[in-house]
């Protein structure tokens, strides 16, 4: 399930998103950072894809030959409460 970064509604679509689509509910941008799989707060350009262009405006549609639409996180927002991240991490180190 893919969700939009603006409205955090669930969409149906199938990659690949075209850079001119919008979310049917709100008409945010849908190939923009916010929703790219590669995109992280943290990260240099918030952007852990190292050839990747920069990008200013992440909430705009952009020509990235890297996006990759993100994968729906549970939470308000499509924000991860933290739980789920933990049991893969306790799942990853616990293999028998």
């Amino acid at each position: 399930m893919k969700r939009c970064h603006a409205c955090a509604k669930g969409l149906d679509i199938r990659p690949p998103v075209g850079r001119r689509e919008t979310c049917l509910f709100c008409g945010s941008d849908l190939h923009c950072c916010l929703n790219c799989s590669f995109q992280e707060a943290g990260a240099y350009n918030q952007c852990r894809e190292p050839q990747a262009e920069r990008v200013m405006d992440k909430e705009r549609s952009n020509f990235c030959d890297y996006f990759v639409f993100r994968d729906a996180r549970g939470g308000p927002g499509g924000k991860d409460g933290g739980g789920s991240v933990k049991s893969r991490i306790d799942a990853l180190f616990n293999r028998g």
